[in-house]
């Protein structure tokens, strides 16, 4: 699996969601600053939640901002066994019930699932649980997620 193609599908769905955030940063602002929304009375507060909504959305497109600036600048690098598993790794998991995951470990990009060919990668960053817990191939993994704990086994890693 081509590490760097799944960088460019990061890289794409940053991009959808960066334009979705700057569409909802110009409508938040519109309806703040808009004529009809001046506030009439104390309890007329539609103009007001627009502009902390606008800015809200800002601070979401600067964020995505940051992300592909560091997504344009990592270099995913081949998996070392000597050095565990690190940013950039591909890693094949298996459940306790036997299904296979990939997931790659990139610099953020938490919850993006990306396709590739018939397969599914989740992104997850180095600091989500489970990027933390995974150390090298052959290791099993617990995750406490909420009341339910997962076991996963590393299959192998590219």
């Amino acid at each position: 699996m081509d590490k760097f193609l799944l960088q460019q599908q990061v890289l794409e769905r940053l991009a959808e969601d960066l334009l979705q955030a700057e569409q909802a940063v110009r409508t938040a602002h519109e309806t703040a600053t808009h004529e009809e929304n001046i506030a009439e009375n104390k309890y007329d507060t539609l103009g007001l939640e627009a502009a902390y909504l606008a800015t809200g959305q800002a601070r979401r497109a600067e964020g995505i901002r940051q992300a592909m600036a560091t997504w344009r600048q990592f270099r995913p690098r081949p998996y070392d066994a000597s050095k565990g598993i690190q940013l950039g790794a591909l890693v094949c998991l298996v459940d306790s019930n036997g299904k296979q995951q990939q997931v790659f470990l990139g610099p953020l990009g938490g919850s993006m699932k990306l396709v590739n060919g018939a397969q599914f990668v989740q992104v997850i960053s180095s600091e989500a649980p489970l990027g933390k817990a995974m150390l090298c191939e052959g290791d099993e993994v617990w995750i406490q997620n909420a009341s339910i704990q997962q076991k996963f086994e590393v299959l192998n890693v590219g």
